[in-house]
């Protein structure tokens, strides 16, 4: 296939890019500085472009046949956000122009408000209140993707807490919420690798199952 990468220089971008290549896809990386990518392949090209025009992703949309966003903002303490929903409306409107209907993004747990709350204390005290800046934005682009944009495949990604490893063999556990519970409605897990996120999100270009959803994931813990 022919992808469209966002968030192609993060730590979980990049291992989406390099899984896409190893699978034979031909990517295409949109990212802000070209210098934080250091991967030549022959099959990907690298472009700098504005993530929030629509104009400008246009330009690199026609043709591909989806588009894959591991984008991420930093969090703000005491001021809100808006990168998710800007970035997603810039997507999305490309996107129709390009006729390019599959789109694949990544927010978090949690973002829903008191989805949190059968949560370890460390994470509903302590982390849940320093990044709700950014599960608000998150929470902000799933529910416009919902309301606004019906004539495209999206789906929209949750992973828990994220590590940075490499892809693992282990099975996938998936729940159509704002987390993955156990059989006692709490958490089964806090962490999830990187390359593990991608390899699920890559998964999702085969399968149609969590088109316009919202899909919580993480991994089977071993023994």
């Amino acid at each position: 296939m022919k992808l469209s990468v966002l968030g192609a220089t993060g730590q979980t971008g990049q291992f989406l890019v390099k899984q896409a290549l190893d699978q034979g896809h031909v990517v295409t990386a949109l990212v802000r500085n070209a210098a934080k990518l250091p991967l030549e392949h022959q099959n990907l090209k690298v472009v700098e472009t504005d993530i929030f025009s629509a104009n400008q992703l246009s330009a690199h949309f026609q043709g591909q046949d989806a588009i894959l966003s591991c984008l991420g903002f930093p969090y703000k303490i005491f001021s809100a956000i808006s990168g998710y929903t800007d970035s997603m409306k810039a997507i999305t409107a490309a996107a129709r122009l390009c006729q390019v209907k599959c789109i694949i993004t990544m927010t978090s747990w949690y973002t829903a408000p008191k989805s949190g709350q059968n949560a370890p204390a460390s994470v509903r005290f302590l982390l849940l209140p320093l990044i709700r800046s950014v599960l608000t934005n998150m929470h902000q682009m799933e529910n416009y993707l919902k309301e606004e944009c019906g004539d495209l495949d999206w789906t929209v990604v949750r992973p828990p807490g994220l590590q940075n490893a490499p892809a693992s063999d282990k099975e996938f556990l998936t729940h159509e919420g704002y987390f993955v519970p156990d059989s006692n409605g709490y958490p089964v897990t806090n962490v999830v690798a990187r390359g593990d996120v991608a390899r699920f999100m890559l998964s999702l270009l085969d399968r149609n199952e969590w088109i316009q959803k919202g899909v919580s994931m993480c991994t089977v813990l071993k023994d």
